[in-house]
């Protein structure tokens, strides 16, 4: 199924779940600013879903829970969930109808109801806070309003009626129009759909016929989960190709929120809700020893990491004990650590598909942690393949993206090879802006895009209707990215001109020093002979100051140079401009 059909299948149910939902948030006016409506919407969702889901099987569980009462067990837990039909449960008397007869006792009842449900769902529940949130609604009379607008039919979010993609739309509209109004960093952006499907189609890659020959039996990973649409995405990917696939996700996520809204998804859809961690993935990893099959993440960039600076110098300490022993990135940017987390966790056979701006293409000099980390990967040969993505693709920035694709274990016509693929042009424009998503990856260009990718060849590819839609691939080798930087000093002279030596060698003049950047491929003696010594034939080389560095400049591997406008045609121009002009001041003055 493609993602243009699923979204289509989807698109009613979603809008009409998301304005009702963001209707009810009308009611908190006065009581909360429109920044803080999530804090309220987003575990109401929960909640009713989790309801709605268990409402077929409620009075099951509530004979269930009777039974043993009576019997006088004490373990109750696996008999509930046998019951519910789910990994949770809930044995409260209260419904929502019965919650709603009893204005008096709304909060009171309210909470009695939530405090019957499993463990698990009550973690879930206080991850977002909300007794104080209760509180709060019932003292400024809006807690009763609430829970009657969520209780209307329309209102239903039962997993029979609601499946998980679509309630992961909801979530992922709800959570950005929240975001937009708090004005979050570009960083904290969500992740669109068609953005993860391609990234879950170059996942699987070359892969799919193996893939259907074997069966699927896999671990995935993202180690900046959100609400866990990528997961979703990328196990829905899989199933298609398996039916039958027996697939275990796991996530980490800092914000408590989204967390929850993970978790939750997980719970209902029968996955182990338990592989749903939260916690901060830099400096509290939750899967220490953990090795993936897949990764898929899109974690912020553009983020300092100094509260975590602590922990991350701490394990970059422990050497190949810890994640992070080929290097640290500035203090201004964590994109690169969560590389080097990913890379820890791939197994031999992994792959990873990563989101990242442009600065960890070349940001940081020779020796530098950045360049170190390119250099780590390049040597080892796991970088496979980097992605431009078209620019306005994400709902919070517009800013260029890039998916890298990493894997230790490149087919033989990929060993030694970095494909670079520009798509940046590969997009259809929306037509209705989402946030700062103008434009889409739609299932055309997806396919365009992985053609260029399988391919693996030096070409051009347009659409067959729209020749605007382009992508561009080419091949590198892994030594291309690679380069000497050698600082080339002049001799110091006195007042006289004449050489100052010291112990007979000749002294260097730091105003004359220089450098320059050789590509590793160059013969450092020919490019010194060619480039310097025409034109300084006294200077030398401080080898004690040469060192290796890695660049991969994506955009200038892709440039094409424009011919400016001839002065003639610019002329002529300007000419009919002026008629044009003359012609409407004619008409207007008389």
């Amino acid at each position: 199924m493609t993602s243009e059909i699923l979204q289509k299948r989807t698109t009613i149910n979603v809008q009409e779940k998301a304005n009702l939902i963001w209707a009810i948030a009308d009611k908190l006016v006065g009581t909360y600013k429109p920044h803080e409506y999530g804090n309220i919407i987003l575990p109401m969702c929960v909640i009713k879903r989790f309801n709605d889901t268990l409402a077929a099987t409620r009075q099951k569980v509530l004979d269930t829970n009777k039974k043993l009462e009576e019997r006088g067990l004490a373990v109750k837990e696996g008999f509930l969930t046998a019951a519910s039909g789910y990994e949770f449960y809930n044995i409260s008397p209260f419904t929502w109808e019965s919650l709603l007869s009893d204005p008096e006792n709304i909060a009171s009842n309210f909470r009695s109801y939530l405090n019957q449900f499993s463990p698990n769902v009550i973690d879930i529940i206080q991850k977002f806070d909300f007794d104080k949130e209760i509180t709060k609604l019932d003292n400024n009379g809006v807690l009763y309003n609430v829970i009657a607008e969520f209780n209307t039919a329309k209102a239903y979010l039962g997993a029979d009626e609601v499946s998980s993609v679509d309630m992961g739309y909801v979530f992922e509209e709800l959570v950005r129009k929240f975001s937009e109004s708090y004005d979050e960093h570009a960083g904290a952006h969500f992740t669109a759909r068609d953005i993860i499907y391609l990234m879950a189609d170059l996942l699987v890659g070359y892969e799919e016929e193996k893939l259907q020959e074997d069966g699927i039996t896999t671990t995935i990973y993202d180690m900046a989960m959100g609400t866990s649409q990528m997961l979703g995405c990328l196990s829905e990917r899989l199933q298609n190709i398996d039916e039958d696939a027996s697939i275990t996700c796991f996530g980490q996520e800092l914000n408590e929120q989204t967390f929850a809204i993970a978790k939750a998804d997980m719970l209902i859809k029968g996955g182990s809700a338990d592989n749903m961690k939260h916690g901060n993935t830099l400096s509290d990893d939750k899967f220490k020893g953990y090795k993936f099959d897949y990764i898929i993440s899109n974690p912020p960039f553009g983020i300092e990491w100094k509260n975590e600076k602590s922990a991350v110098e701490e394990e970059y300490r422990m050497g190949d004990a810890g994640r992070f022993e080929p290097g640290l990135p500035a203090i201004g940017d964590s994109q690169q650590l969560f590389v080097l987390n990913g890379v820890a966790k791939l197994k031999d056979s992994g792959r990873m598909a990563i989101i990242q701006n442009g600065s960890p293409l070349f940001k940081g000099d020779a020796g530098s942690g950045e360049s170190n980390i390119r250099g780590f990967l390049l040597e080892n040969d796991w970088l496979e393949a980097i992605i431009q993505l078209p620019n306005d693709l994400f709902y919070n920035t517009g800013i260029a993206t890039y998916i890298w694709i990493i894997t230790k274990d490149k087919p033989a016509n990929r060993v030694g090879k970095v494909q670079l693929i520009d798509a940046s042009k590969c997009s259809e424009k929306r037509r209705k802006s989402l946030g700062s998503k103008r434009n889409e990856i739609t299932d055309k260009c997806r396919v365009l895009i992985n053609k260029a990718y399988l391919d693996f060849a030096n070409q051009i590819l347009t659409d067959e209707e729209n020749p605007e839609i382009v992508v561009e691939s080419k091949l590198k080798d892994n030594a291309d990215f690679k380069y000497t930087k050698v600082v080339v000093e002049r001799p110091l002279c006195d007042e006289e001109g004449k050489l100052v030596l010291k112990s007979g060698k000749k002294q260097p003049d730091a105003k004359l020093r220089d450098t320059e950047t050789i590509p590793f491929k160059e013969n450092i003696k020919e490019y010194m002979a060619k480039n310097v010594l025409p034109f300084a034939p006294d200077a030398w080389i401080d080898s004690k100051k040469t060192r290796i560095g890695y660049e991969i400049p994506f955009t200038r591997e892709f440039y094409k140079y424009v011919a400016p406008r001839k002065s003639e045609d610019i002329f002529a121009h300007l000419k009919e401009l002026e008629a044009v002009e003359s012609e409407l001041m004619t008409k207007i003055l008389g």
